[in-house]
């Protein structure tokens, strides 16, 4: 076990430990600062699938017991990584890798980049359409369909939705002082002058 003050003589350190899930966990831990080569190991792991989606990780403290660093660095590690997608955590229940996080993993790894550096989309105004929540989207149109009158689904009148001009008309002359001629609808018009 290494100390925190002899860590920086070491560049890498390994760790093996049989976390709650029953898996061993082995990280390489190396890098410039101690929480950084913590993230990139802890990422590793989850990119190669040594630790699965749904795995339970090691508390905060156990880890940095085992590792013989302070609390904070284990915990401000695994809130980046839970930012970053790659974990879940839930009080009273620990932390967890991310079952979206081997979905993640095949898309950061099956890139076909050389370099190992991640591709961001800097386009203004381009949703990431992976996040995208489809199901509730599906759910509110199921709703929204289920509920609309059937003439929701017509045609409907020429000349507009007659609460839509009652409205327009009625701000148009608050706002701007004239009084737009409010016409009948189309239909009734048409069935008048025949």
């Amino acid at each position: 076990m290494f100390m925190p003050n002899e860590w920086a003589d070491h560049s890498t350190a390994a760790l093996d430990r049989r976390a709650a899930s029953g898996a061993d966990l082995h990280l390489e831990i190396s890098g410039p600062g101690l929480r950084a080569g913590l993230v990139s190991s802890l990422r590793e792991a989850v990119r190669s699938g040594r630790l699965a989606p749904g795995s339970r990780l090691p508390s905060s403290r156990s880890l940095a017991v085992d590792l013989g660093v302070a609390r904070n660095t284990v915990a401000d590690a695994y809130a980046e990584l839970v930012a970053e997608g790659w974990l879940t955590a839930k009080q009273g229940s620990g932390t967890r890798v991310a079952r979206r996080a081997e979905a993640r993993a095949v898309n950061r790894t099956g890139g076909g980049r050389s370099g190992g550096r991640p591709t961001y989309a800097l386009m203004p105004g381009a949703p990431n359409l992976a996040e995208f929540p489809r199901a509730q989207w599906l759910a509110a149109a199921r709703r929204a369909l289920a509920s609309a009158p059937n003439d929701a689904f017509g045609y409907g009148d020429t000349a507009g939705r007659v609460e839509l001009r009652t409205v327009l008309a009625d701000y148009l002359a608050r706002s701007r002082g004239c009084m737009p001629r409010r016409s009948e609808s189309s239909s009734a018009r048409a069935s008048t002058t025949a």
